[in-house]
């Protein structure tokens, strides 16, 4: 009688501890926006995106949400699927090759020719998130062009509506923010003189 209560004690509590599973991670990731093409770029450029600095704040793998003035959320289940900062520089990496009309535009300096490359340093100042509302995204930026030229510096502010809830409508506004920014970099690029 006392093995059958004991077996029956086990599996009661194997099927109580079976309904306490935690809710598993989802992974997101920034993306190139579709909708960007060419400018009209004329000049070939090779460029190199970053360093690329961001807040603390939202400098860890989880998604940071404001859910108040002065007070945020840190999403144990909304996770980037790579570091914040290496996904931002990465995305406008892709959308200033769209822009610009220029395949040889990445994070990584390839080049044998550093006498002939763009750099594109990006200091993010604040990448926030409030979920159904919208999203900001303020970058202060510098392009120093091939050479010894003078460097452009500039700030880009994009907000960015979100219309839905849920984290995936949440990390859409930001691609399109950080459309935003490349486009005012590919701007800046366009517009600077021939060395």
């Amino acid at each position: 009688m006392k093995s059958a209560t004991a077996c029956f004690v086990i599996a009661i509590a194997g099927v109580a501890l079976g309904g306490c599973k935690s809710p598993s991670a989802s992974f997101y990731t920034l993306s190139p926006d579709a909708s960007l093409s060419n400018t009209g770029a004329t000049r070939p450029v090779v460029a190199v995106v970053g360093p690329v600095t961001i807040p603390e704040t939202v400098d860890r793998p989880q998604i940071v949400t404001r859910v108040g003035d002065g007070e945020v959320a840190v999403n144990e289940f909304a996770r980037w699927a790579q570091p914040l900062g290496s996904d931002i520089g990465r995305v406008i990496a892709a959308d200033l090759a769209v822009l610009l009309g220029s395949p040889q535009i990445s994070v990584y300096d390839a080049t044998h020719d550093p006498l002939g490359v763009w750099h594109v340093r990006i200091d993010v100042m604040r990448f926030e998130s409030a979920p159904g509302r919208d999203v900001t995204v303020d970058v202060q930026w510098v392009v120093r062009a091939p050479g010894k030229g003078r460097p452009m510096t500039g700030r880009s502010v994009a907000h960015e509506p979100v219309s839905e809830p849920g984290f995936a409508p949440l990390v859409a506004a930001h691609d399109r923010a950080l459309a935003s920014v490349s486009r005012d970099i590919a701007a800046a690029v366009q517009a600077a003189p021939v060395q």
